[in-house]
Protein backbone atom coordinates (compact mmCIF):
# COMPACT_ATOMS: atom_id res chain seq x y z
CA UNK A 1 0.00 0.00 0.00
CA UNK A 2 2.83 2.40 0.94
CA UNK A 3 4.61 1.55 -2.30
CA UNK A 4 1.48 2.35 -4.32
CA UNK A 5 1.07 5.71 -2.58
CA UNK A 6 4.77 6.49 -3.06
CA UNK A 7 4.63 5.49 -6.73
CA UNK A 8 1.47 7.55 -7.27
CA UNK A 9 3.13 10.58 -5.68
CA UNK A 10 6.16 10.19 -7.94
CA UNK A 11 3.92 9.99 -11.00
CA UNK A 12 2.05 13.13 -9.99
CA UNK A 13 5.28 15.04 -9.31
CA UNK A 14 6.81 13.90 -12.59
CA UNK A 15 3.61 14.78 -14.47
CA UNK A 16 3.54 18.27 -12.93
CA UNK A 17 7.15 18.99 -13.83
CA UNK A 18 6.64 17.61 -17.34
CA UNK A 19 3.58 19.81 -17.87
CA UNK A 20 5.41 22.86 -16.46
CA UNK A 21 8.43 22.25 -18.68
CA UNK A 22 6.28 21.70 -21.75
CA UNK A 23 4.17 24.78 -21.00
CA UNK A 24 7.33 26.86 -20.55
CA UNK A 25 8.40 25.82 -24.05
CA UNK A 26 4.90 26.66 -25.27
CA UNK A 27 5.20 30.12 -23.70
CA UNK A 28 8.52 30.76 -25.41
CA UNK A 29 7.03 29.70 -28.73
CA UNK A 30 3.98 31.89 -28.05
CA UNK A 31 6.16 34.98 -27.52
CA UNK A 32 8.18 34.22 -30.64
CA UNK A 33 4.99 33.84 -32.67
CA UNK A 34 3.64 37.15 -31.39
CA UNK A 35 6.83 38.96 -32.34
CA UNK A 36 6.74 37.49 -35.85
CA UNK A 37 3.12 38.61 -36.27
CA UNK A 38 3.93 42.10 -35.04
CA UNK A 39 6.90 42.45 -37.40
CA UNK A 40 4.91 41.30 -40.43
CA UNK A 41 3.14 44.22 -42.10
CA UNK A 42 0.28 41.92 -43.17
CA UNK A 43 -0.53 40.72 -39.65
CA UNK A 44 0.78 43.44 -37.34
CA UNK A 45 -1.65 45.58 -35.32
CA UNK A 46 1.05 48.21 -34.97
CA UNK A 47 0.88 51.54 -36.71
CA UNK A 48 3.38 51.75 -39.53
CA UNK A 49 5.59 54.24 -37.68
CA UNK A 50 5.79 51.85 -34.71
CA UNK A 51 6.29 48.71 -36.77
CA UNK A 52 9.34 50.06 -38.62
CA UNK A 53 11.42 50.20 -35.45
CA UNK A 54 9.78 47.24 -33.70
CA UNK A 55 12.33 44.99 -31.98
CA UNK A 56 10.01 42.76 -30.02
CA UNK A 57 7.35 42.94 -27.34
CA UNK A 58 8.50 43.55 -23.80
CA UNK A 59 7.52 40.65 -21.57
CA UNK A 60 8.10 39.45 -18.05
CA UNK A 61 10.58 36.60 -17.67
CA UNK A 62 8.77 33.27 -17.99
CA UNK A 63 7.91 32.09 -14.49
CA UNK A 64 6.66 28.55 -13.87
CA UNK A 65 4.79 29.70 -10.74
CA UNK A 66 2.29 31.33 -13.10
CA UNK A 67 1.58 28.03 -14.82
CA UNK A 68 -1.45 26.72 -12.97
CA UNK A 69 -3.51 23.55 -13.10
CA UNK A 70 -6.90 25.08 -12.31
CA UNK A 71 -10.19 23.47 -11.46
CA UNK A 72 -12.64 23.91 -14.33
CA UNK A 73 -16.39 24.02 -13.81
CA UNK A 74 -18.70 23.96 -16.81
CA UNK A 75 -21.71 26.29 -16.54
CA UNK A 76 -24.24 25.06 -19.11
CA UNK A 77 -27.42 26.81 -20.19
CA UNK A 78 -25.91 30.29 -19.99
CA UNK A 79 -27.53 32.92 -22.19
CA UNK A 80 -25.52 34.82 -24.82
CA UNK A 81 -24.67 38.41 -23.92
CA UNK A 82 -23.05 41.42 -25.53
CA UNK A 83 -19.61 42.08 -24.11
CA UNK A 84 -18.74 45.81 -24.32
CA UNK A 85 -15.73 46.78 -26.38
CA UNK A 86 -13.50 49.82 -26.73
CA UNK A 87 -15.68 51.03 -29.61
CA UNK A 88 -19.41 51.06 -30.36
CA UNK A 89 -19.14 47.48 -31.59
CA UNK A 90 -20.14 44.63 -29.30
CA UNK A 91 -19.17 40.97 -29.36
CA UNK A 92 -21.53 38.11 -28.56
CA UNK A 93 -20.19 35.77 -25.89
CA UNK A 94 -21.50 33.02 -23.65
CA UNK A 95 -20.11 32.24 -20.24
CA UNK A 96 -18.78 28.73 -20.82
CA UNK A 97 -17.50 27.99 -17.35
CA UNK A 98 -15.30 29.04 -14.45
CA UNK A 99 -11.76 28.27 -13.40
CA UNK A 100 -10.64 28.42 -9.79
CA UNK A 101 -7.19 28.12 -8.27
CA UNK A 102 -5.00 29.42 -5.47
CA UNK A 103 -2.21 31.87 -6.31
CA UNK A 104 0.06 33.41 -3.69
CA UNK A 105 -2.28 32.12 -1.02
CA UNK A 106 -5.33 33.81 -2.55
CA UNK A 107 -8.26 31.99 -4.12
CA UNK A 108 -8.96 33.22 -7.64
CA UNK A 109 -12.10 32.54 -9.67
CA UNK A 110 -12.31 33.63 -13.30
CA UNK A 111 -15.15 33.35 -15.77
CA UNK A 112 -14.32 31.70 -19.10
CA UNK A 113 -16.14 32.78 -22.26
CA UNK A 114 -16.84 31.45 -25.73
CA UNK A 115 -17.15 33.79 -28.70
CA UNK A 116 -20.34 32.82 -30.53
CA UNK A 117 -19.10 33.98 -33.90
CA UNK A 118 -15.68 32.38 -33.72
CA UNK A 119 -17.03 29.00 -32.61
CA UNK A 120 -18.67 28.64 -36.03
CA UNK A 121 -15.20 28.49 -37.60
CA UNK A 122 -13.66 25.05 -37.49
CA UNK A 123 -10.25 26.28 -36.33
CA UNK A 124 -11.82 28.08 -33.35
CA UNK A 125 -14.54 25.61 -32.37
CA UNK A 126 -12.67 24.69 -29.16
CA UNK A 127 -11.45 28.23 -28.46
CA UNK A 128 -12.16 29.80 -25.05
CA UNK A 129 -11.38 33.32 -23.88
CA UNK A 130 -10.35 34.68 -20.47
CA UNK A 131 -10.09 38.48 -20.28
CA UNK A 132 -8.85 39.73 -16.92
CA UNK A 133 -7.58 42.65 -14.87
CA UNK A 134 -4.90 42.61 -12.18
CA UNK A 135 -2.90 45.05 -10.06
CA UNK A 136 -0.20 45.55 -12.71
CA UNK A 137 -2.65 47.25 -15.10
CA UNK A 138 -1.67 50.84 -15.79
CA UNK A 139 1.71 50.29 -14.13
CA UNK A 140 3.75 47.62 -15.90
CA UNK A 141 0.94 46.27 -18.10
CA UNK A 142 -1.77 47.73 -20.31
CA UNK A 143 -4.36 49.66 -18.32
CA UNK A 144 -7.32 48.02 -20.03
CA UNK A 145 -6.51 44.49 -18.89
CA UNK A 146 -5.11 41.53 -20.76
CA UNK A 147 -6.32 38.33 -22.42
CA UNK A 148 -5.68 34.61 -22.22
CA UNK A 149 -6.66 32.08 -24.87
CA UNK A 150 -7.36 28.49 -23.98
CA UNK A 151 -9.26 25.45 -25.25
CA UNK A 152 -12.20 23.41 -24.05
CA UNK A 153 -10.70 20.87 -21.63
CA UNK A 154 -11.47 17.18 -21.76
CA UNK A 155 -12.03 16.96 -18.01
CA UNK A 156 -12.34 19.19 -14.97
CA UNK A 157 -8.80 20.57 -15.07
CA UNK A 158 -7.47 23.40 -17.21
CA UNK A 159 -3.91 24.69 -17.54
CA UNK A 160 -3.81 28.46 -17.08
CA UNK A 161 -0.49 29.95 -18.19
CA UNK A 162 -0.25 33.65 -17.38
CA UNK A 163 3.08 33.73 -19.23
CA UNK A 164 0.89 33.76 -22.33
CA UNK A 165 -1.19 36.74 -21.22
CA UNK A 166 -1.26 39.29 -24.03
CA UNK A 167 -2.57 42.78 -24.75
CA UNK A 168 -5.64 43.51 -26.85
CA UNK A 169 -4.84 45.05 -30.22
CA UNK A 170 -6.27 48.40 -29.11
CA UNK A 171 -3.25 48.73 -26.81
CA UNK A 172 -1.27 49.31 -30.00
CA UNK A 173 -3.75 50.96 -32.33
CA UNK A 174 -7.05 52.67 -31.46
CA UNK A 175 -8.67 51.56 -34.72
CA UNK A 176 -9.29 48.11 -33.24
CA UNK A 177 -12.38 47.12 -31.28
CA UNK A 178 -11.41 45.07 -28.22
CA UNK A 179 -13.62 43.34 -25.64
CA UNK A 180 -13.43 44.99 -22.22
CA UNK A 181 -12.82 42.45 -19.44
CA UNK A 182 -15.83 42.10 -17.11
CA UNK A 183 -15.18 43.46 -13.60
CA UNK A 184 -15.83 40.01 -12.13
CA UNK A 185 -12.54 38.88 -13.70
CA UNK A 186 -10.42 41.18 -11.55
CA UNK A 187 -7.50 39.47 -9.81
CA UNK A 188 -6.47 41.29 -6.65
CA UNK A 189 -2.82 40.39 -7.19
CA UNK A 190 0.08 41.49 -9.37
CA UNK A 191 0.33 39.06 -12.28
CA UNK A 192 3.95 39.65 -13.23
CA UNK A 193 3.82 37.41 -16.27
CA UNK A 194 3.07 37.75 -19.95
CA UNK A 195 3.25 40.81 -22.18
CA UNK A 196 3.96 44.20 -20.63
CA UNK A 197 2.52 47.54 -21.68
CA UNK A 198 3.59 48.92 -25.05
CA UNK A 199 6.07 51.77 -24.92
CA UNK A 200 5.79 53.61 -28.21
CA UNK A 201 8.94 54.52 -30.08
CA UNK A 202 7.85 58.05 -30.91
Amino acid sequence: MRFNLYFTSLVLIFSFHYVSAQTTLDSQAFHEKLNKEFKNKNSSPLKEKDRKDFKGLETFAIDSSYIISANFKRTPYEKPFLMPTTTDMQSIFVKYGEVSFVLEGEKVVLEVYQNQRLKMQNEFKDYLFIPFYDLTNGVSTYGGGRYLDTQIPKGNRMIIDFNQAYNPYCAYNEKYSCPIPPEINFIDLEINAGVKKFNKIY
